[in-house]
């Protein structure tokens, strides 16, 4: 008699799998079975039970696993293009306006594709109600004094004929056609590279290369022979013609002694002018073309050939005492007096 018992309990279950469906019915069946093979009685069912919940549990498994494939929405004109290649004309665009070096994975998310869709240019149309001049909204009548838009009531931009239509495309291709060949510069902030500015040469020669700063070209001339000294000579600073090394004698083309009052830079004492020296006691300076045993001003030591030369170099010059002098007495001559 122990045949009915193992099959009353199985009854209720049969008679609620009848009114359960879909999923609720599987996960009933799963519950069912669990708890069946926790009971003692019933162990030695449990091989037919496993084999039973095997499949059970795979049924129980795949719809969850399976998930509804993503419908990607349909539009009319719509492209697929990447999520990056959005980021990077914008990126260029604002480097473009701004100089600046945008990178776009720094910016915003770039994984994944977007739509894009492509609309003609639009012109944004107002129009305003010729009674008490108030402007619509997205409907015909007037918010204020409910007119129904007519004829009358003013358009901006105001619609053209045909004929204006026409002269405006024309100035526009006129316009793109002088854009085109007159094309603006755009600015480079890249300086990694030295830039040459050139200009074309009027004669038709070599382009003229600017060089910064203007600088003055100084010629010097041997004071013997007359010929020019120039960079490239077979010896530093001396005459090809006639082997004389540059001395202080030797012209300089533009003259410049009251900048450098003690000598040119790099020449050798001449004999007419042989340098400035000064006193090795007191370092006061002799005066320009001293012999030996000259008197020192300052401390009445007499030149020897322990005095050096003052090395040639450029000095500010002095401003004139009397010049300054006249500046005085003409600020003295503008001041007012106390009435």
């Amino acid at each position: 008699m122990s045949s009915p018992a193992g099959v009353a309990p199985s009854a209720p279950a049969a008679k609620d799998g009848k009114e359960r469906k879909g999923v609720g019915k599987v996960l009933y069946r799963v519950r069912a079975v669990f708890r069946k093979g926790g009971s003692s009685k019933k162990k030695a069912a449990a091989p037919g039970t496993a084999l039973i919940s095997e499949p059970v549990a795979a049924e129980a498994a795949a719809p969850a696993d399976v998930a509804p494939p993503k419908k990607t929405p349909q539009y009319e004109g719509a492209t697929t293009i990447p999520r990056i290649q959005i980021h990077e004309e914008r990126a260029k665009k604002l480097g473009a306006r701004f100089g600046l070096e945008i990178k776009p994975s720094e910016w915003h998310t770039t994984e994944g594709e977007v739509l894009r869709v492509e609309k003609s240019v639009r012109m944004r149309i107002h129009r305003e109600c010729h009674r008490c001049h108030s402007g619509f909204g997205a409907g015909n009548q007037c918010p204020n004094c409910q007119h129904t838009r007519c004829k009358n009531c003013t358009r901006y931009p105001v619609k053209r004929n045909e004929a204006e239509q026409q002269a405006n495309r024309e100035r526009r291709e006129v316009i793109l056609r002088k854009n085109k060949e007159m094309a603006p510069i755009i600015p480079s902030y890249d300086y990694s590279e030295k830039i040459i500015l050139k200009r074309p040469s009027k004669t038709g020669g070599q382009d003229l290369v600017f060089k910064g700063k203007p600088r003055m070209r100084v010629r010097r001339n041997c004071h013997e022979c007359g010929s020019l000294i120039t960079a490239n000579t077979k010896q530093t600073r001396t005459c090809d013609n006639c082997g004389h090394k540059r001395c202080a004698d030797c012209p300089r083309n533009p003259d410049a002694k009251k900048k450098y009052p003690y000598g040119y830079p790099n020449d050798e004492p001449g004999r007419n002018f042989k340098g400035v020296y000064a006193c090795h006691e007191c370092k006061k300076k002799y005066p320009a073309n001293a012999e030996e045993g000259t008197e020192c001003q300052n401390c009445s030591h007499k030149k020897c050939s322990s005095c050096p030369r003052v090395k040639p170099r450029k000095v500010e010059p002095e401003p004139d005492p009397e010049l300054l002098e006249a500046l005085r007495l003409r600020l003295e001559g503008l001041k007012t007096t106390d009435i």
